[in-house]
């Protein structure tokens, strides 16, 4: 085997120029895979944590996916109602107090109530729809990011003035609105009543930032004219991938129409897998084009060595020897520069992360990059895989030659 090493390593060294070419190809390839893995995936990451903590992991309404059944469709197997026209409900989720403390015995996370209207504000003859959401100061934290996106005061500011209000930056901004402003909130129940802003919040998502405002659960419940209404259970979990089937546990067991945010940006989401495709597509185009430079090499290189390999076929050594001779050569060429790629995408990604962005429609001023191991496993591997199938077609060809044939045509 030590022998088998040795000559692989005598004929890579001997031609060191073609060596570093295939070499550099590799690492090449390598270096710019990973790359554009750190990119996407970093990318890919902040946008999904951005989706993450603009709304709640989950969120239950007091909507019901389906009608609920009829007596005579529960005795009556054959029977189906449609077009039923139902009778005025009280709106809200009943007994919520219970709901949640019967969800928070099982559940990995935390539960707050909530009362969601919808609403128009006014201010300086400026007029916008909006969503407005009631909340428990003291229960909110450890359901949403929103005491994190708050800009320069806290929710507890809430309680520091009569039907206070928090506004998105950027409605505010529309609004012409600042911290202390008096806008009047107008719904379709007909309730008109003034509040004071008291904060700004900014979650990095333009359609949160422009068309919610949160205010206290009395005075969302006097904007919705009910009293002691609760009409969603805002929910956090422990584990935001496991919050599809959490919300359909929470389904089955309440009745009510639970949502994640999984499906909330279904559509999103399915995007991703379309952009990760596109993604592994491009760098194994670029890893593949490297190991057309391998397969190159190794060509010439067994082209080159006919003689020795009759010399070597002449003193016993079998075919498949000679051909790991060759795959050997090819796997050396792709080690190093797998090795090489590795250095050369760390450094890039360093690169990449050190410039500076600023951009008033983005909130960040660094490219946000993955630095993961499993992008350089992928790509050492595939490169170590193009390199051994470049190698072994000319490797193959060459250990087939009877050492008569190579001997008279060298002669």
């Amino acid at each position: 085997m030590n022998l088998v090493i040795d000559i692989a390593v005598t004929h890579v060294r001997a031609r060191a120029r073609q060596t570093f070419v295939a070499v550099a190809g590799v690492a090449t390839g390598v270096g710019f895979s990973v790359m554009m893995a750190a990119l996407m995936v970093g990318s890919q990451n902040d946008f999904m944590r951005q989706l993450i903590d603009a709304l709640p992991h989950i969120a239950v309404s007091d909507e019901r996916r389906d009608p609920p059944l009829q007596p005579s469709e529960t005795r009556f197997a054959a029977a189906e109602i449609h077009g039923l026209t139902p009778e005025v409900r009280r709106k809200g989720i009943k007994n919520p107090l219970a709901t949640m403390a019967s969800l928070e015995g099982w559940m990995p996370g935390a539960v707050a109530p909530s009362t969601k209207t919808q609403a128009i504000l006014r201010y300086a003859s400026r007029d916008f729809a909006v969503s407005i959401t009631g909340i428990d100061p003291h229960r909110e934290p450890p359901v949403s990011a929103l005491p994190r996106h708050m800009r320069g005061t806290t929710i507890a500011a809430l309680y520091r003035a009569t039907n206070a209000i928090i506004l998105g930056d950027r409605l505010a901004a529309k609004l012409g609105a600042r911290v202390g402003a008096n806008i009047t909130v107008q719904t379709s129940e007909g309730v008109n009543l003034n509040a004071q802003v008291v904060g700004l919040f900014h979650s990095g998502v333009r359609s949160v930032d422009e068309t919610n405002g949160f205010v206290l659960l009395k005075t969302a419940q006097i904007l919705a004219k009910q009293t002691a209404l609760i009409n969603e259970l805002r929910v956090r979990v422990e584990d935001p991938m496991a919050a599809g089937e959490i919300a359909q546990r929470i389904e089955r067991q309440t009745g009510y129409k639970s949502v994640s945010w999984l499906e909330a940006h279904e559509d999103l989401l399915s995007s991703f897998v379309i952009r990760n495709i596109i993604m592994y597509t491009v760098v194994g185009a670029i890893l593949l084009v490297a190991s057309f430079g391998t397969y190159n090499i190794i060509s010439t290189i067994t082209y080159e060595k006919a003689r020795d390999i009759a010399i070597m076929k002449s003193l016993g050594l079998s075919e498949a020897v000679v051909r790991l001779i060759f795959v050997l050569e090819a796997l050396i060429i792709g080690l190093a520069g797998a090795l090489a790629g590795f250095m050369l995408g760390y450094l890039l990604c360093l690169a990449l992360g050190s410039i500076e962005i600023k951009s008033p429609f983005m909130d960040i001023n660094r490219l946000p990059l993955a630095y993961m191991p499993l992008h350089y496993l992928i790509a050492g591997a595939v490169a170590l895989v193009s390199s051994l199938a470049a190698g072994y077609a000319p490797a193959r060809k060459a250990a087939r030659v009877h050492p008569v044939e190579i001997i008279r045509g060298a002669t």
